[in-house]
């Protein structure tokens, strides 16, 4: 299976306690969210933290696409609930298009 790996970045609120809590929630990750994640084609997914800003690294299958994650995630209540609690603890790079929370990372090197 042919895999392509996407990395994201998205920063959190640079609050102490709001990243603990993140961190937290991210131990115990819903199980209707991972079954998503899964059924989208992901066959990784990997977040990463420094201070107050998040790398997320996804390796995929060849049925995967972002429109069809993002159409996937709009139409599920359990993704949309969790959305909204992660956001309470997420804010936008400060180049991100309105509305975008993940930014698409460009890949500069590779051995």
């Amino acid at each position: 299976m042919k895999t392509k790996k996407y990395c994201f970045a998205l920063d959190l609120i640079d609050d102490k306690d709001a990243i603990e809590a993140y961190k937290t929630h991210h131990k115990n990750v819903w199980p209707e969210i991972l079954k998503s994640i899964k059924a989208v084609g992901i066959h990784e997914m990997e977040i990463y933290l420094v201070a107050n800003r998040l790398f997320m690294i996804m390796e995929k299958d060849e049925k995967f696409s972002l429109e069809g994650k993002q159409k996937q995630e709009e139409s599920n209540s359990k993704v949309q609930e969790w959305e909204t609690l992660m956001w309470s603890y997420q804010k936008a790079l400060p180049t991100a298009a309105p509305g975008e929370k993940w930014v698409r990372m460009e890949k500069i090197f590779s051995l």
